[in-house]
C-alpha cells in the first residue's frame, strides 16, 4: 500500500473566524469550507505558540519550543539564533521513504548552522529566510547545499502565487512516490499586498483579497491533485501559525497574538482531508496541537518515531473519527513561561498584559469553563475549588518540567537593529 503524500498548509496571522466553516462572516473562502465538508475541521486546534518562531519550530519538531532554545521571541534579521541540528523535523522524520520540500518561509534561521533549510531534511526549498516585512529580504531557491538567492526585489503581491506554483511543480514532479510539502505562506501577514491578477473584491478589503486568494489556489491545488489521480493518494492539512494580529478575526476567542494566554493566540483553524481515508463533513471537538503533525504524519506512513521525546502525539485517531484524543491537557506558553493549561472543559490562565505592564495573574484565580463560556469572560474558580486546585497542581507540574529546560540555552538578546515588533 502506498504510504501517503502529506501537504501541510500553514498560513500566517490567519484567525480562527477568518474563514467560513468556522464562522467568519466576511472573508469568502469557499474552497476551504469545501474542503472541511469533505474531511475534518477541528474546533479545539492548538499553535504550540502565540507568535511565529516558536510555533513553527514546534509544529516542525513535535516538541515544543523552550526544548531547541526558540520560546523566546521572534529571531530578527541581525539574529544568529536558529533551530538546533540535533532536531529532528518532519521532514527528517520521513526521509529516505520521501520526497521533501518547504516552499514559503522559513524562519527558524537564517545564518549557519541554522540556513539552509535543506540542512533539516528538504530536499528543496524555495522562499523566504523570516516574516516578509523584513529587511534585507530575498527569495531564495535550491535543493542540498546549494541554495541562493533567486530575487532580491521580492514581488510581495505575488509571493502567494508563486509559493503556489512551486507546490504544483513539485507535486507534479514527484507524482509517482511519496512526498511531503510543507507549505509556509506569508499571508495574511502584514505587508498586505494584494494580487492584481486573482482580485476578488472582498467586502473584508486588503486582508480579505489575501486571504480569498489563498483561498482560491487552494482550490486550483486540490482540483489538480484530482487530474493527477492523486487525490485519494493525498492528506492535506491546514493551519496558522498563531491568531491574527493587527487585523483578522479570532471568532469568539479573547485576544490575539501574542496575547498571553487568552485563546485568540493559540487556538487556531486546522482542516483535514483525504477522500476514502478521512470521513467527510466531520467536526472534531478532541484537544490537538501543531505539535501532533510529527507524530501524526509519522503514524499514518507507517514509520516509527526517532527516540528524541516528543510533546506531540498521534492525532490519525481523530482524523478518521475511530479515536479520542491522546491529550489529557495542552500547555500554552508565552516566551518561556506556561501561561495556561486547557484540559477539554477548563482553563486556568495565569498571565495577561495590560498596557506595558506584563502582568501574572496567579493569585487572580482564573479559571474558565471553555463548554460554557469560549470567550473566557466570568472566572468561575468560586464555584468549583476541587477543579481550581488540580488545575494549579497542572500549572504548577507543566513550569516544574519545562521552564528549567530555557536554562540550557543562552539568554535571548535582541540585536540592536531589531524591529520594534515581533515577526
Amino acid at each position: 500500500m502506498r504510504k501517503p503524500n502529506i501537504i501541510i498548509i500553514m498560513t500566517d496571522d490567519l484567525g480562527y473566524g477568518d474563514i467560513g466553516c468556522d464562522g467568519g462572516t466576511h472573508i469568502r473562502t469557499p474552497n476551504l469550507d469545501g474542503m472541511a465538508a469533505e474531511g475534518v475541521r477541528f474546533t479545539d486546534f492548538y499553535a504550540s505558540a502565540n507568535v511565529c518562531t516558536p510555533s513553527r519550530a514546534g509544529l516542525l519538531t513535535g516538541r515544543y519550543a523552550i526544548r531547541s532554545g526558540l520560546a523566546h521571541e521572534v529571531i530578527q534579521p541581525a539574529d544568529t539564533t536558529g533551530l538546533p541540528r540535533s532536531e529532528v523535523t518532519i521532514a527528517q522524520a520521513l526521509k529516505p521513504h520521501y520526497a521533501t520540500a518547504l516552499i514559503g518561509k522559513w524562519h527558524l534561521g537564517h545564518v549557519a548552522p541554522h540556513w539552509p533549510p535543506t540542512l533539516y531534511g528538504f530536499d528543496r526549498f524555495y522562499g523566504v529566510p523570516y516574516s516578509h516585512d523584513m529587511r534585507p529580504l530575498a527569495l531564495f531557491e535550491g535543493a542540498g547545499e546549494d541554495v541562493a538567492a533567486h530575487d532580491d526585489k521580492v514581488d510581495m503581491a505575488r509571493l502567494t502565487q508563486r509559493f503556489f506554483e512551486q507546490t504544483l511543480a513539485f507535486v507534479e514532479a514527484n507524482r509517482d512516490a511519496p512526498f511531503f510539502i510543507l507549505l509556509n505562506l506569508t499571508a495574511p501577514h502584514i505587508p498586505l499586498r494584494p494580487n492584481p491578477d486573482d482580485l476578488t473584491g472582498s467586502p473584508a478589503g486588503d486582508y480579505g483579497e489575501v486571504v480569498e486568494e489563498i483561498d482560491t489556489n487552494i482550490g486550483r491545488l486540490l482540483a489538480r491533485l484530482k487530474d493527477l489521480g492523486l487525490d485519494e493518494d493525498t492528506l492535506v492539512m491546514f493551519t496558522s501559525d498563531n491568531g491574527p494580529w493587527f487585523e483578522g478575526s479570532s471568532g469568539p476567542f479573547r485576544d490575539r497574538k501574542g496575547g498571553a494566554a487568552w485563546e485568540g493566540g493559540y487556538r487556531v483553524p486546522f482542516i483535514a482531508r483525504q477522500p476514502g481515508r478521512i470521513p467527510a463533513g466531520r467536526v472534531e471537538h478532541g484537544l490537538a496541537s501543531n505539535l501532533d503533525l510529527l507524530p501524526t504524519a509519522l503514524g499514518l506512513a507507517g514509520l516509527e518515531p526517532s527516540t528524541i521525546e516528543l510533546d506531540g502525539r498521534d492525532i490519525s485517531g481523530l482524523l478518521t473519527g475511530e479515536g479520542s484524543s491522546p491529550h489529557d491537557q495542552i500547555a500554552l506558553f508565552n516566551n518561556n513561561h506556561v501561561v495556561a493549561v486547557r484540559t477539554a472543559r477548563w482553563k486556568l490562565v495565569a498571565r495577561s498584559y495590560y498596557r506595558t505592564f506584563d502582568a501574572p495573574l496567579d493569585g487572580l484565580l482564573l479559571l474558565f469553563d471553555m463548554q460554557a463560556d469560549p470567550g473566557e469572560t466570568y472566572s468561575v474558580a468560586r464555584n468549583y475549588p476541587e477543579v481550581l486546585a488540580d488545575m494549579r497542581r497542572r500549572l504548577a507540574d507543566a513550569r516544574a518540567f519545562y521552564e528549567p529546560m530555557a536554562a540550557t540555552f543562552p539568554p535571548h538578546i535582541a540585536p540592536a537593529s531589531a524591529a520594534d515588533h515581533p515577526d
